[in-house]
Protein backbone atom coordinates (compact mmCIF):
# COMPACT_ATOMS: atom_id res chain seq x y z
CA UNK A 1 0.00 0.00 0.00
CA UNK A 2 2.93 2.42 0.95
CA UNK A 3 4.65 1.99 -2.44
CA UNK A 4 1.80 2.54 -4.35
CA UNK A 5 0.88 5.39 -2.77
CA UNK A 6 3.87 7.08 -3.22
CA UNK A 7 3.64 6.56 -7.06
CA UNK A 8 0.67 8.22 -6.99
CA UNK A 9 1.83 11.58 -5.20
CA UNK A 10 1.04 10.81 -1.34
CA UNK A 11 4.12 11.41 1.09
CA UNK A 12 4.58 7.95 2.72
CA UNK A 13 6.03 7.95 6.59
CA UNK A 14 7.26 4.93 8.00
CA UNK A 15 8.00 4.79 11.96
CA UNK A 16 6.15 8.42 12.21
CA UNK A 17 7.11 10.72 15.14
CA UNK A 18 9.78 8.69 16.69
CA UNK A 19 7.22 4.98 16.66
CA UNK A 20 8.24 1.95 15.56
CA UNK A 21 4.93 1.52 14.80
CA UNK A 22 3.29 4.38 13.50
CA UNK A 23 2.82 5.56 10.37
CA UNK A 24 1.48 8.78 8.67
CA UNK A 25 0.14 8.87 5.00
CA UNK A 26 -0.65 12.83 3.86
CA UNK A 27 -1.68 14.26 0.30
CA UNK A 28 -1.69 18.23 0.29
CA UNK A 29 -3.22 20.41 -2.36
CA UNK A 30 -1.72 24.16 -2.88
CA UNK A 31 -0.52 25.73 0.42
CA UNK A 32 -2.36 26.46 3.57
CA UNK A 33 -5.62 25.52 4.43
CA UNK A 34 -7.21 23.18 7.30
CA UNK A 35 -5.60 19.98 8.20
CA UNK A 36 -7.96 17.16 8.37
CA UNK A 37 -6.61 13.55 10.09
CA UNK A 38 -8.00 10.04 9.99
CA UNK A 39 -6.74 7.80 13.25
CA UNK A 40 -6.31 4.68 11.72
CA UNK A 41 -5.88 1.90 15.06
CA UNK A 42 -4.55 -1.68 14.68
CA UNK A 43 -3.56 -2.94 17.41
CA UNK A 44 -4.87 -6.45 19.09
CA UNK A 45 -5.95 -8.02 22.46
CA UNK A 46 -3.50 -10.80 23.52
CA UNK A 47 -4.32 -14.46 22.84
CA UNK A 48 -7.76 -13.16 21.60
CA UNK A 49 -7.03 -11.50 18.46
CA UNK A 50 -9.36 -8.50 17.57
CA UNK A 51 -12.02 -8.54 19.71
CA UNK A 52 -12.27 -4.82 19.88
CA UNK A 53 -12.12 -4.58 16.19
CA UNK A 54 -9.11 -2.14 15.26
CA UNK A 55 -8.71 -4.30 12.23
CA UNK A 56 -12.44 -2.62 10.60
CA UNK A 57 -10.88 1.18 12.43
CA UNK A 58 -7.93 0.67 10.04
CA UNK A 59 -10.06 -0.34 7.40
CA UNK A 60 -12.58 3.07 7.93
CA UNK A 61 -9.66 5.39 8.27
CA UNK A 62 -8.24 3.69 5.44
CA UNK A 63 -11.21 3.94 3.46
CA UNK A 64 -12.10 7.30 4.46
CA UNK A 65 -8.75 8.53 3.66
CA UNK A 66 -8.60 7.70 0.43
CA UNK A 67 -12.08 8.69 -0.75
CA UNK A 68 -11.56 12.17 0.53
CA UNK A 69 -8.25 12.54 -0.88
CA UNK A 70 -9.95 11.66 -4.68
CA UNK A 71 -12.72 13.21 -4.14
CA UNK A 72 -11.24 16.89 -3.50
CA UNK A 73 -8.68 16.17 -6.21
CA UNK A 74 -11.58 15.79 -8.23
CA UNK A 75 -14.26 18.13 -7.26
CA UNK A 76 -11.66 20.90 -5.96
CA UNK A 77 -8.53 20.72 -8.46
CA UNK A 78 -8.26 24.53 -7.89
CA UNK A 79 -9.88 24.97 -4.54
CA UNK A 80 -8.31 26.00 -1.47
CA UNK A 81 -5.67 24.44 -0.26
CA UNK A 82 -5.98 21.51 2.35
CA UNK A 83 -4.04 18.89 3.55
CA UNK A 84 -5.79 15.14 4.51
CA UNK A 85 -3.76 12.80 6.90
CA UNK A 86 -4.09 8.95 7.70
CA UNK A 87 -2.53 8.69 10.67
CA UNK A 88 -1.37 4.70 12.17
CA UNK A 89 -1.80 5.08 15.93
CA UNK A 90 -0.40 1.99 17.59
CA UNK A 91 -1.15 0.92 21.14
CA UNK A 92 -4.53 1.75 22.06
CA UNK A 93 -5.49 -0.54 24.42
CA UNK A 94 -2.80 -0.07 27.00
CA UNK A 95 -0.04 1.65 25.78
CA UNK A 96 -1.52 5.47 25.01
CA UNK A 97 -0.05 5.73 21.53
CA UNK A 98 -2.07 8.73 20.47
CA UNK A 99 -0.97 10.30 23.91
CA UNK A 100 2.39 9.55 22.38
CA UNK A 101 1.97 10.91 19.46
CA UNK A 102 0.61 13.87 21.60
CA UNK A 103 3.52 14.36 22.99
CA UNK A 104 5.09 14.26 19.81
CA UNK A 105 3.75 16.86 17.95
CA UNK A 106 1.53 14.53 16.00
CA UNK A 107 -1.70 17.10 15.54
CA UNK A 108 -0.13 20.12 16.78
CA UNK A 109 -1.16 21.58 12.70
CA UNK A 110 -4.40 19.83 12.35
CA UNK A 111 -7.53 21.20 12.25
CA UNK A 112 -10.04 17.93 13.43
CA UNK A 113 -9.53 14.58 13.65
CA UNK A 114 -11.94 11.24 12.43
CA UNK A 115 -12.14 7.83 13.58
CA UNK A 116 -15.10 5.15 14.06
CA UNK A 117 -15.38 1.99 16.26
CA UNK A 118 -17.39 -0.84 15.83
CA UNK A 119 -19.76 -2.69 18.78
CA UNK A 120 -22.22 -5.46 19.29
CA UNK A 121 -25.80 -5.09 18.82
CA UNK A 122 -27.29 -2.70 21.45
CA UNK A 123 -29.96 -4.50 23.58
CA UNK A 124 -33.67 -4.30 22.03
CA UNK A 125 -32.43 -3.18 19.18
CA UNK A 126 -30.80 -4.78 15.96
CA UNK A 127 -31.25 -2.40 13.37
CA UNK A 128 -28.14 -1.08 11.30
CA UNK A 129 -27.50 1.83 13.37
CA UNK A 130 -24.45 4.32 14.16
CA UNK A 131 -24.04 6.67 17.28
CA UNK A 132 -22.42 9.83 16.32
CA UNK A 133 -21.69 10.87 19.91
CA UNK A 134 -20.50 7.42 20.86
CA UNK A 135 -21.91 5.71 23.57
CA UNK A 136 -24.43 6.62 26.78
CA UNK A 137 -22.44 8.19 29.37
CA UNK A 138 -19.76 8.31 27.07
CA UNK A 139 -16.30 7.57 27.35
CA UNK A 140 -14.62 7.86 30.19
CA UNK A 141 -11.08 9.31 31.66
CA UNK A 142 -8.81 6.36 33.59
CA UNK A 143 -6.06 6.47 34.84
CA UNK A 144 -4.13 3.07 36.38
CA UNK A 145 -2.11 2.83 39.63
CA UNK A 146 0.46 -0.49 40.99
CA UNK A 147 0.63 0.43 44.96
CA UNK A 148 2.89 -1.61 47.13
CA UNK A 149 3.02 -2.22 50.79
CA UNK A 150 6.14 -2.66 52.99
CA UNK A 151 6.19 -4.55 55.96
CA UNK A 152 8.29 -6.85 57.93
CA UNK A 153 9.00 -10.43 57.61
CA UNK A 154 8.87 -13.32 60.08
CA UNK A 155 7.77 -16.85 60.95
CA UNK A 156 4.18 -16.88 60.74
CA UNK A 157 3.74 -18.66 64.34
CA UNK A 158 7.03 -17.47 65.96
CA UNK A 159 7.43 -13.93 67.34
CA UNK A 160 4.57 -12.66 64.99
CA UNK A 161 4.26 -9.50 67.18
CA UNK A 162 7.55 -7.86 65.77
CA UNK A 163 6.78 -8.20 62.10
CA UNK A 164 4.37 -5.80 59.86
CA UNK A 165 2.18 -7.80 57.95
CA UNK A 166 1.97 -6.12 54.26
CA UNK A 167 -0.98 -8.37 53.09
CA UNK A 168 -2.99 -6.99 55.93
CA UNK A 169 -2.36 -3.57 54.40
CA UNK A 170 -3.53 -4.83 50.88
CA UNK A 171 -6.64 -6.40 52.48
CA UNK A 172 -7.37 -2.78 54.77
CA UNK A 173 -6.86 -0.79 51.48
CA UNK A 174 -9.45 -3.40 49.54
CA UNK A 175 -12.00 -2.66 52.39
CA UNK A 176 -11.65 0.69 52.17
CA UNK A 177 -12.03 1.03 48.48
CA UNK A 178 -15.08 -1.52 48.65
CA UNK A 179 -16.64 0.66 51.35
CA UNK A 180 -16.05 4.04 49.27
CA UNK A 181 -17.77 2.82 45.97
CA UNK A 182 -21.20 3.83 48.21
CA UNK A 183 -20.28 7.52 48.39
CA UNK A 184 -19.31 7.55 44.65
CA UNK A 185 -21.27 8.71 41.41
CA UNK A 186 -22.33 5.78 39.52
CA UNK A 187 -20.00 7.41 36.20
CA UNK A 188 -17.23 6.60 38.47
CA UNK A 189 -15.50 3.04 38.49
CA UNK A 190 -12.78 1.73 40.99
CA UNK A 191 -11.45 -2.19 40.06
CA UNK A 192 -8.54 -3.96 41.31
CA UNK A 193 -6.62 -7.30 41.99
CA UNK A 194 -3.91 -8.48 44.53
CA UNK A 195 -1.01 -9.07 42.42
CA UNK A 196 1.42 -10.34 44.81
CA UNK A 197 0.41 -11.38 48.15
CA UNK A 198 3.14 -12.92 49.90
CA UNK A 199 5.74 -16.08 49.17
CA UNK A 200 4.24 -19.11 51.35
CA UNK A 201 1.59 -19.31 54.10
CA UNK A 202 4.48 -19.58 57.07
CA UNK A 203 5.86 -16.28 56.38
CA UNK A 204 4.49 -13.26 57.20
CA UNK A 205 4.65 -10.80 53.90
CA UNK A 206 7.28 -8.24 53.87
CA UNK A 207 5.74 -6.81 50.74
CA UNK A 208 2.22 -7.04 49.00
CA UNK A 209 1.08 -5.29 46.11
CA UNK A 210 -2.46 -4.41 43.88
CA UNK A 211 -2.91 -3.01 40.69
CA UNK A 212 -6.57 -0.45 40.36
CA UNK A 213 -7.96 1.40 37.72
CA UNK A 214 -10.17 4.13 38.45
CA UNK A 215 -12.65 5.61 35.59
CA UNK A 216 -14.62 8.60 35.59
CA UNK A 217 -17.06 11.29 32.98
CA UNK A 218 -13.84 13.59 33.06
CA UNK A 219 -10.22 14.89 33.78
CA UNK A 220 -11.27 16.85 36.57
CA UNK A 221 -13.65 14.19 38.14
CA UNK A 222 -10.88 11.76 37.95
CA UNK A 223 -8.55 13.60 40.14
CA UNK A 224 -11.07 14.00 42.83
CA UNK A 225 -11.48 10.20 43.00
CA UNK A 226 -7.52 9.96 43.11
CA UNK A 227 -7.08 11.51 45.73
CA UNK A 228 -9.64 9.62 47.83
CA UNK A 229 -8.63 6.61 46.62
CA UNK A 230 -5.04 7.70 47.39
CA UNK A 231 -6.14 8.20 50.80
CA UNK A 232 -7.38 4.70 51.13
CA UNK A 233 -3.85 3.59 50.36
CA UNK A 234 -2.87 5.76 52.87
CA UNK A 235 -4.90 4.54 55.73
CA UNK A 236 -4.50 0.79 55.12
CA UNK A 237 -0.93 2.02 55.41
CA UNK A 238 -0.84 3.67 58.94
CA UNK A 239 -3.82 0.87 60.22
CA UNK A 240 -0.95 -1.78 59.58
CA UNK A 241 2.25 -0.21 60.35
CA UNK A 242 3.36 -0.28 56.58
CA UNK A 243 5.24 1.42 54.33
CA UNK A 244 3.80 2.31 51.16
CA UNK A 245 4.79 3.26 47.54
CA UNK A 246 2.62 4.29 44.65
CA UNK A 247 2.97 4.27 40.86
CA UNK A 248 0.97 5.93 38.62
CA UNK A 249 0.54 4.54 35.03
CA UNK A 250 2.76 6.61 32.46
CA UNK A 251 -0.10 6.80 30.15
CA UNK A 252 -3.53 8.51 31.63
CA UNK A 253 -6.76 8.58 29.20
CA UNK A 254 -9.35 11.35 29.62
CA UNK A 255 -12.68 11.42 28.79
CA UNK A 256 -13.85 12.10 25.19
CA UNK A 257 -15.08 15.51 23.80
CA UNK A 258 -18.12 15.58 21.85
CA UNK A 259 -18.02 17.76 18.71
CA UNK A 260 -22.01 18.54 17.82
CA UNK A 261 -21.29 20.31 14.55
CA UNK A 262 -19.33 17.27 12.95
CA UNK A 263 -21.69 14.64 14.91
CA UNK A 264 -24.53 16.14 13.23
CA UNK A 265 -23.23 16.53 10.10
CA UNK A 266 -22.11 12.55 10.37
CA UNK A 267 -25.86 11.73 10.89
CA UNK A 268 -26.76 14.28 8.32
CA UNK A 269 -24.96 12.22 5.73
CA UNK A 270 -25.48 8.74 6.86
CA UNK A 271 -29.42 9.53 6.53
CA UNK A 272 -29.38 10.95 3.04
CA UNK A 273 -26.99 7.89 2.30
CA UNK A 274 -30.42 5.85 3.71
CA UNK A 275 -28.58 4.27 6.59
CA UNK A 276 -30.10 4.29 10.17
CA UNK A 277 -27.75 6.97 12.28
CA UNK A 278 -28.82 8.87 15.28
CA UNK A 279 -26.87 11.40 17.34
CA UNK A 280 -27.13 9.60 20.57
CA UNK A 281 -29.13 7.07 22.18
CA UNK A 282 -29.84 8.54 26.18
CA UNK A 283 -32.04 5.45 26.86
CA UNK A 284 -29.29 3.17 26.55
CA UNK A 285 -27.14 4.70 28.92
CA UNK A 286 -25.71 2.26 31.50
CA UNK A 287 -25.97 -0.83 29.59
CA UNK A 288 -23.39 0.87 26.47
CA UNK A 289 -21.21 2.66 28.73
CA UNK A 290 -18.13 2.66 31.12
CA UNK A 291 -14.86 2.86 28.41
CA UNK A 292 -12.18 4.53 27.61
CA UNK A 293 -9.76 5.74 25.26
CA UNK A 294 -6.60 7.47 24.11
CA UNK A 295 -8.73 8.99 21.68
CA UNK A 296 -9.72 11.19 24.42
CA UNK A 297 -6.78 12.83 24.82
CA UNK A 298 -6.92 13.98 21.15
CA UNK A 299 -10.73 15.66 21.82
CA UNK A 300 -9.15 17.92 24.28
CA UNK A 301 -6.29 18.84 21.93
CA UNK A 302 -8.15 19.34 18.75
CA UNK A 303 -12.05 18.95 17.65
CA UNK A 304 -12.55 15.38 17.51
CA UNK A 305 -15.18 12.60 15.94
CA UNK A 306 -15.76 8.82 17.50
CA UNK A 307 -18.85 7.59 16.20
CA UNK A 308 -20.16 4.14 16.76
CA UNK A 309 -21.38 1.95 14.67
CA UNK A 310 -23.07 -1.75 15.07
CA UNK A 311 -21.92 -4.83 13.41
CA UNK A 312 -23.56 -8.12 14.25
CA UNK A 313 -22.12 -10.16 16.63
CA UNK A 314 -23.01 -12.46 19.34
CA UNK A 315 -21.04 -11.01 22.11
CA UNK A 316 -19.96 -7.44 23.02
CA UNK A 317 -16.22 -6.23 22.72
CA UNK A 318 -13.37 -7.75 24.04
CA UNK A 319 -15.09 -11.56 23.62
CA UNK A 320 -13.83 -14.00 21.09
CA UNK A 321 -17.73 -14.22 19.55
CA UNK A 322 -16.91 -10.44 18.71
CA UNK A 323 -13.56 -10.93 17.05
CA UNK A 324 -15.03 -13.62 14.74
CA UNK A 325 -17.88 -11.11 13.81
CA UNK A 326 -15.29 -8.40 12.89
CA UNK A 327 -13.85 -10.95 10.45
CA UNK A 328 -17.05 -10.93 8.57
CA UNK A 329 -18.13 -9.49 5.20
CA UNK A 330 -21.16 -7.94 6.69
CA UNK A 331 -19.01 -6.48 8.96
CA UNK A 332 -16.33 -4.77 6.59
CA UNK A 333 -20.00 -3.67 4.11
CA UNK A 334 -21.17 -1.50 7.58
CA UNK A 335 -17.65 -0.64 8.14
CA UNK A 336 -17.29 0.66 4.17
CA UNK A 337 -20.51 2.59 4.47
CA UNK A 338 -19.45 4.41 7.95
CA UNK A 339 -16.11 5.37 6.09
CA UNK A 340 -18.27 7.37 3.16
CA UNK A 341 -19.51 9.08 6.04
CA UNK A 342 -17.15 10.51 7.47
CA UNK A 343 -15.39 11.17 4.42
CA UNK A 344 -18.25 13.20 3.25
CA UNK A 345 -17.62 15.00 6.67
CA UNK A 346 -13.84 15.82 6.01
CA UNK A 347 -15.04 17.31 2.62
CA UNK A 348 -16.99 20.05 4.21
CA UNK A 349 -14.81 20.68 7.09
CA UNK A 350 -11.95 21.65 3.93
CA UNK A 351 -14.04 23.37 2.20
CA UNK A 352 -17.11 24.93 4.06
CA UNK A 353 -15.84 27.92 5.74
CA UNK A 354 -18.70 28.38 8.56
CA UNK A 355 -18.91 24.82 9.08
CA UNK A 356 -15.39 25.03 10.20
CA UNK A 357 -16.25 28.27 12.21
CA UNK A 358 -19.14 26.18 13.99
CA UNK A 359 -16.84 23.39 14.81
CA UNK A 360 -13.95 25.69 16.19
CA UNK A 361 -17.05 27.32 18.65
CA UNK A 362 -18.30 24.27 19.74
CA UNK A 363 -14.56 22.87 20.77
CA UNK A 364 -13.81 26.28 22.22
CA UNK A 365 -16.65 26.40 24.45
CA UNK A 366 -15.91 23.14 26.58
Amino acid sequence: MFERLESEGYAVHRSAYGLETAFEIEYSQGSGGRVVVFNAEYDALPRIGHACGHNLIATSAIAAFLATCEAMKLQYRNGPGFTVRLLGTPAEEAGGGKIHLINKGAYKDVFACLMLHPISPLPHDDKFLSIAAGPPGGFLATDDVRVTFTGKAAHAAAATWERINALDAVVAAYLNISLLRQQILPSKRVHGTIVNGGEQPNIIPMSASVDYCMRASSVKSLKDLKEKITKCFEAAATATGCGVKLEWSAVSYADLKVNHPICERFVDAMQTMGHDSVMEMPEQEGLLSGGSTDMGNVSYEVPGFHAMYIIPADGVNHTHEFARAAGSSEAFERTIACASGIAQVACQILVNDDFAEQIKMDFDRQ
